[in-house]
């Protein structure tokens, strides 16, 4: 069903899909965030992949002193943290740019009351799927 010059929300207020212009700049700027990211999970690759031996010339990858053993402990968990984290960022982004291009009528709408997401929000956060005041109502139902 192709949609009209001017889409019904759920509250059945009418809105215009976003411009083709802005649509272009909300899809470079996911492409570069999730070119940033996946950059950024190839150093924490690197992380991985490296053990003590890369860098000391041992033939054994543990470290011979207690010491050495729990900080290379705690930075192979400090960088899965890092990686596990921008890796759900990229399922974010993948998201998004699915939504771009599967419904570009829709982009941009917030998906709890169907309003436009403010624009500067949008260009913070491109892969944001609410408006401000339904993410500001599911953050406070999540604290009580």
């Amino acid at each position: 069903m192709a949609m009209s010059e001017s889409a019904v929300t759920k509250n059945g207020v009418k809105s215009k899909p976003m411009p083709k212009k802005q649509l272009q700049h909300f899809e470079k700027r996911l492409l570069e965030e999730r070119k940033r990211v996946l950059k950024e999970l190839g150093h924490y690759d690197d992380a991985f992949g490296s053990t003590s031996q890369d860098s000391g010339g041992d033939l054994s990858s543990y470290s011979f002193h207690m010491a050495d053993q729990g900080t290379d402990a705690m930075e192979r968990e400090k960088a899965f943290l890092f990686a596990s984290q921008e890796g759900r960022f990229l399922w974010h982004i993948d998201e998004a740019l699915r939504r771009l291009y599967r419904s570009p009528d829709s982009f941009g709408k917030c998906h709890n009351c169907g309003q436009d997401i403010a624009f500067e929000r949008l260009d913070a956060l491109p892969h944001a799927r609410f408006c401000i005041a339904c993410k500001l109502r599911e953050e406070d139902a999540k604290s009580k």
